[in-house]
């Protein structure tokens, strides 16, 4: 007689080898002590920080101390990117912001998630690309695997695990296109 469900070991196993759960313990003490007591305008502190585990930041990030970054190693921005206090980027996998484009408060970048029809329950973890002009406004929620298209912005509170148009107004949960962005 065959079982639905593996052994009990396999739901307690790590997702991750222990290298990287190691290089994750040191960057939150780092965090802790490096990043997160930082005064608001030390911008290039902070982008010194995140370089030195591996991020890749162009000139003039503005990453603000009350961000949590998961992995800075997988974390690309181009030039003047904001990610703001309380903005999550969750980031097993590469996550790409692409030059002045803004993360605001709360948001949550979520590049993993796990496989529920594996009785195990591995993680999946996919790259996320915000674009270039792209805005995620607070509390917005981006799912594994999604191109958040130049230009594109989602709305307060709103969740997308799909792929957004580019120049285009996104709300609600799931988002769905409002109108075209048109810039001044």
């Amino acid at each position: 007689m065959t079982t639905l469900y593996p052994a009990a070991g396999s739901y307690t196993m790590p997702s991750l080898p222990l290298g990287n759960r190691m290089a994750r313990a040191v960057w939150g003490v780092a965090y802790q002590l490096l990043v997160r007591p930082t005064p608001r305008p030390f911008h290039a502190w902070r982008a010194a920080v995140l370089r030195l585990f591996g991020a890749r930041l162009g000139p003039d990030c503005h990453v603000y101390a009350g961000a949590r970054i998961w992995a800075p190693w997988n974390l690309v921005c181009e030039d003047t990117v904001g990610i703001a206090d309380g903005a999550v980027i969750y980031n097993p996998r590469p996550i790409h912001l692409g030059s002045h484009s803004v993360i605001s408060q709360d948001a949550f970048l979520c590049g993993a998630t796990h496989d529920f029809e594996d009785p195990a329950f591995p993680m999946v973890s996919l790259p996320i690309t915000v674009g270039r002009h792209a805005w995620v406004c607070a509390r917005a929620v981006v799912g594994p695997g999604v191109t958040v298209g130049d230009g594109a912005v989602l709305g307060l509170a709103s969740v997308t695990m799909r792929d957004l148009e580019a120049w285009t107004v996104y709300a609600g949960a799931p988002a769905r296109p409002l109108r075209k962005r048109v810039m001044r």
